[in-house]
């Protein structure tokens, strides 16, 4: 499966088809959100991904302290893990770890992945630099790339996606991802729509009036 096209309803060419436009499995989810776009993009940026639930992060996590834990010590948990940890390279909680940003459209789209056999009962990770993730082509693996983009919708509204694509590096991997897929898709739809739910709650509490906030508390 292939993106028929590298440019968007808006005629905006996307990061993520630069990233993985070839792929052979993905899961899309949209959430509409009564923020402004500048909003809804800075509160995708701030998702601390600790707060969901999801697998490929906590065993991205869990393979990051595996060394230290081998040596008799332990790696604690960071406080949290945002997002634009990866992109303001500001953050140690990524150091050591597979997930890398593969690009960034400021205020529209942000754009990270991972390559991993996910397929196994314990997840192997292979570091893949940015610069070397869309080129990357030796067998065995999988190469997965996710994606925040945010659409204009009227004036002071928004549309947030959240895109999750995958690709093999061959047809044997293609194969055992193919299977795990069958039993994980339907969970990672809820992993998309959690995010995304955090983001729209971050971001309308955002845009709120000041009083409207002090009121809630």
């Amino acid at each position: 499966m292939s993106a028929d096209s590298p440019v968007d309803p808006a005629g905006e060419p996307l990061l993520l088809d630069g990233a993985l436009p070839e792929f052979g499995f993905s899961r899309l989810e949209c959430v509409a959100l009564a923020a402004a776009p500048p909003v809804a993009y800075e509160a995708a940026r701030g998702l601390d991904l600790l707060t969901i639930d999801s697998p490929l992060v906590n065993a991205a996590m869990s393979a990051r302290g595996l060394p230290e834990r081998l040596r008799g010590r332990s790696m604690p948990t960071p406080p949290s893990l945002r997002v634009a940890d990866l992109f303001d390279a500001t953050g140690e909680a990524w150091e050591g770890q597979p997930w890398v940003a593969l690009g960034e459209n400021p205020g529209r789209e942000l754009v990270f992945g991972a390559v991993g056999k996910p397929w196994r009962a314990s997840i192997e990770w292979r570091r893949v630099e940015p610069e070397h993730f869309t080129s990357f082509d030796e067998a065995g693996w999988a190469k997965m790339a996710a994606a925040f983009v945010v659409h204009p919708y009227g004036t002071q509204r928004s549309l947030l996606t959240y895109e999750a694509r995958t690709a093999c590096t061959d047809p044997a991997s293609t194969a055992r991802f193919g299977r795990y897929w069958t039993l994980v898709s339907p969970g990672v739809g809820v992993v998309l729509r959690g995010a995304l739910r955090a983001v729209r709650a971050a971001a309308e509490q955002g845009s709120r009036p000041a009083g409207a906030r002090g009121g809630d508390a």
